[in-house]
């Protein structure tokens, strides 16, 4: 797998040589065309200072093979050649030598041309009688253009190579905290949970470090809530399996009712160890990540009916339920396994703390986007000091005849899903206060 600091090196460096590249073409291709016109402005600059020395000169021969007059003679910088023709084209005088080179002079101004097999660039100039060509060969133009890019390349070329070695220590030296990370990460044995420290740390990088220490947070909460549910399943499930075991084992020494009160005790015992478990996987489940969303939905009193019939089976026909002169319709916004669940151990424990055959009152109201259950028992109460208590796992005062997780797990689920939790004791019963949220309409 490529590294990171190569990939964006060779991203980041293709697209800073092709910016160059375009640049470069730019610049040359400019560079050229200047070049070019500069060497056509000496054509015509040369033309002019033969036309100026000509004035100078004795008068030349109408005609006939002309005069010969060497580049000093006319002032002609090396590698031109200059033709002074009539109008009617006789060649009246030349820088050149050769008769094979004869220029083209009936058009005036710029033309390109080929003499002997060779480009040329010439220019001709009108002066009286007279016309004055200057050229200069192609090939030259060329060689000295290609000297000339090839001295602006090298500067170019170098330059770009200097900003690639930069960018790639510049790339280095900017993940260089992400580095730090990954070392301190590599450092790190594998049970450690504890936050990352690195400073100094980059703004870029600071929302990847709270979110590994977030992580960790999330990840040492599960492993203790792991350890927690294995400590408390072993400890609370101890007493019961061992008080099943015994009354086994009275019931396999013992004869008629005696055997039969021990098988009974063992059957409560194992119903016991039965709920005592089924709320360890419900708090489980409910202090997990794990999804209750079946896609049920469910109204306030929908939810109220469910959590009667669910309640302590035998005792339901206790629970007296107030309905209410006009609730909404309006589905609850939580799943409705988790609404159901709240409100029927709230009622569980409203029944197990009202002695005898005493009531249990369930009323529901709803106000704006919150629906409230009001649970009333006719219990002794609970005292004042002990209320904080009450949402704690296993805890239990010395009425209580449950497994202590039922109100540990309506904490959890007003924890998860948004929604209210209140305790009023009084000396005729303890009241409980639950809102839920309403989907909004």
């Amino acid at each position: 797998m490529m590294s990171l600091r190569l990939r964006l090196s060779l991203t980041l460096g293709a697209a800073f040589a092709l910016i160059w590249a375009l640049a470069a073409a730019w610049m040359l291709s400019d560079l050229r065309n200047q070049m070019m016109f500069s060497l056509d402005q000496r054509l015509v600059a040369s033309a002019r200072m033969v036309a100026g020395l000509l004035e100078q000169l004795p008068a030349l021969p109408s005609k006939g093979e002309g005069t010969h007059f060497s580049a000093e003679q006319l002032s002609i910088p090396g590698g031109m050649a200059c033709q002074v023709s009539s109008l009617r084209g006789e060649i009246l005088a030349r820088s050149h030598s050769h008769p094979e080179q004869t220029l083209e002079a009936e058009k005036m101004g710029f033309h390109d041309q080929m003499i002997d097999g060779a480009p040329w660039r010439s220019f001709t100039l009108a002066r009286g009688d007279v016309r004055i060509t200057t050229a200069d060969r192609q090939i030259e133009r060329e060689a000295l253009n290609m000297s000339i890019l090839l001295a602006a390349s090298v500067p170019v070329g170098v330059a770009l190579l200097g900003c690639l070695c930069l960018l790639w220590l510049g790339i280095g030296q900017g993940l260089a905290p992400l580095n730090r990370m990954r070392d301190a990460l590599m450092r790190r044995s594998a049970d450690s949970l504890e936050p990352l420290q690195i400073q100094p740390l980059p703004s870029e990088l600071q929302p990847l470090l709270e979110t590994q220490n977030q992580l960790f947070l999330r990840i040492g909460k599960t492993i203790e809530r792991e350890r927690r549910l294995t400590g408390d399943a072993a400890h609370e499930l101890r007493s019961p399996l061992t008080a099943i075991k015994t009354h086994l084992q009275v019931a396999r020494m013992t004869e008629g009712s005696a055997r039969d009160q021990s098988l009974a005790r063992a059957e409560e015992g194992a119903d016991r160890l039965h709920r005592t478990l089924e709320q360890l996987l419900l708090l489980a489940r409910v202090e997990g990540s794990l999804s209750f969303d079946d896609g049920v939905q469910c109204s306030a009193e929908q939810v109220a009916k469910l959590a009667i019939q669910d309640a302590a089976s035998g005792d339901r026909q206790r629970i007296k339920f107030q309905m209410p002169a006009k609730s909404s319709d309006a589905p609850l916004q939580m799943p409705a396994v988790l609404s159901i669940a709240a409100l029927r151990n709230l009622l569980d424990n409203a029944l197990r703390h009202t002695l005898g055959d005493g009531a249990v009152e369930l009323s529901l109201e709803t106000t704006d986007n919150r629906v409230r259950f009001l649970v009333r028992d006719h219990g002794p109460g609970i005292a004042e000091d002990d209320l904080q208590h009450l949402t704690q796992r296993f805890w239990r005062n010395g009425q209580s005849t449950g497994c202590g997780l039922g109100l540990a797990i309506v904490q959890a689920i007003v924890q998860r899903c948004g929604c209210t939790l209140h305790f009023d004791s009084r000396p005729d019963g303890l009241r409980v206060e639950l809102t839920m949220p309403l989907q909004p309409v």
